[in-house]
């Protein structure tokens, strides 16, 4: 687990802090489908066109953390104070070639925490954790438009490794599926 912050000016409890999971309790999941749908209700690139439903969110949350506990990958969750505030999570590759490699398949963090350094400390802690599990190699794809998170994962040391021009459709709307990868094996 990771921390950083404190106690606010106002007393209250602000502390960032990031830590694994390998279960989840109903309120988490409520949370996080909270999260995940005003996300996705406000465009962001996170693979639903149309907000997920609570039940899809509580099956996908508990699969990660069957995943996870099988060594097979990660779910963070970050929390200000009390109050989850992202989440995110990483997957080996299930294919026996793909093995040594890990994809992060989500990272979300709730638009009234976005710009207060949640998303920086969830990303670290997911590519620490993948690079702790002895992954060699970590991938990730984002929308060709989404500069803020791309920023992040160059800030990170993710390089871009390749670009599918007009690939993702939203409606009418086309956008760039951009590749990134880190190394591990070149630290």
């Amino acid at each position: 687990m990771t921390a950083v912050d404190g106690l606010g000016v106002d007393g209250v409890d602000n502390a960032v802090t990031v830590h694994d999971a390998v279960a989840v309790d109903e309120d988490t999941i409520d949370a996080a489908h909270a999260i995940l749908a005003d996300l996705v209700a406000h465009g962001a690139a996170l693979g639903w066109v149309q907000p997920p439903t609570r039940a899809e969110i509580a099956e996908l949350l508990d699969q990660t953390c069957a995943t996870a506990r099988a060594g097979d990958g990660a779910l963070f969750l970050a929390y200000i104070g009390q109050r989850l505030a992202g989440l995110g999570y990483w997957l080996r590759y299930v294919r026996p070639t793909h093995r040594p490699h890990a994809d992060l398949e989500k990272v979300a963090v709730a638009r009234d925490a976005q710009g207060t350094g949640v998303g920086r400390q969830l990303t670290a802690a997911l590519v620490d954790s993948a690079r702790a599990a002895g992954v060699e190699v970590l991938t990730l794809d984002a929308r060709g438009d989404n500069d803020n998170a791309l920023h992040l994962y160059r800030s990170l040391g993710f390089r871009e490794y390749g670009r599918l021009p007009d690939f993702v459709a939203v409606g009418e709307r086309r956008y760039d599926k951009v590749f990134y990868m880190v190394d591990f094996r070149e630290s």
